[in-house]
């Protein structure tokens, strides 16, 4: 067994690929499989998630046992020098409806901090075989590549926004290009991060949803910011409350443009 005092940053980055990775092929085997004669198949992704979730807590417990686990519940904001100033955020499905239907984007996302701080972020897609990770502060990557946002200064009719299922309820677009909902709000994160979207706007979110997309965001230069331009702190929902606001996901210097474009409705 690994002792947990005296961890090096790459012996921690190793486990949490090879856990995110083995957590993959652990949800490949629910994969597509949901009741077909359902519209949503909740006792699929439910076994499917306690499943995820207690494979990762026997496997940290085994490598790292005095590592703790994010929980939606107040945080222990007791600083502390040994094992326990590590806390792994674990989101075994985003994407649970793609997820139980057979539609390919979906992922599993981890991230790690220390005494508060975040130490990196990995975000993962099985069936696609994608994995995103970063520390913060230096580059991210998509598998061993590194990527970075879009460097577009202006929106344009080929210009792409990631939105959320209902967004057309609450906003009247003028967007030029084009809008699309994947259904997965870490994949539409990391699909900004690597230049392939401008945008996202993503709602209904909580500190375990957005802990590692956020980290692998950053280090390839992107931002997220409230829809009315006002920072963003994730670390201000540490004690598990959902997240209110709608956020704004995106490459720097556009924010006036894409802002412009949307209109609330009343």
């Amino acid at each position: 067994m690994v002792e947990a005092k005296g961890q090096g940053i790459e012996e921690l980055t190793q486990f949490a690929m090879d856990v995110i990775r083995q957590s993959g092929e652990r949800a490949l085997s629910y994969y597509g499989k949901g009741d077909r004669h359902v519209k949503f198949d909740e006792a699929l992704v439910t076994e499917a998630d306690a499943h995820l979730m207690y494979f990762f807590q026997d496997t940290l417990k085994h490598h790292f046992p005095e590592h703790q686990i994010f929980k939606n519940n107040p945080a222990d904001r007791n600083y502390t020098h040994d094992g326990k100033r590590y806390v792994w955020t674990f989101d075994p499905l985003d994407g649970v409806a793609n997820f139980q239907a057979g539609i390919p984007i979906w992922g599993i996302s981890l991230a790690l901090i220390e005494n508060f701080w975040p130490v990196f972020g990995v975000f993962y897609m099985p069936a696609t075989g994608d994995l995103f990770h970063a520390r913060p502060d230096q580059n991210a990557f998509w598998k061993n590549q590194r990527i970075r946002v879009s460097t577009k200064r202006n929106i344009n009719d080929e210009s792409l926004l990631f939105t959320y299922s209902r967004f057309h309820h609450r906003y009247r677009s003028t967007f030029p290009g084009k809008i699309r909902d994947l259904g997965c709000t870490g994949a539409h994160i990391c699909y900004v991060a690597m230049g392939r979207a401008d945008a996202a706007v993503i709602a209904n979110e909580s500190y375990q949803d957005l802990a590692a997309a956020i980290i692998i965001l950053e280090a390839a230069g992107g931002k997220i910011c409230k829809m009315d331009g006002s920072n963003f702190f994730l670390s201000e929902y540490l004690d598990g409350r959902k997240i209110d606001d709608r956020l704004l996901v995106m490459a720097p210097g556009i924010y006036g443009q894409i802002r412009n474009s949307l209109m609330e409705i009343s």
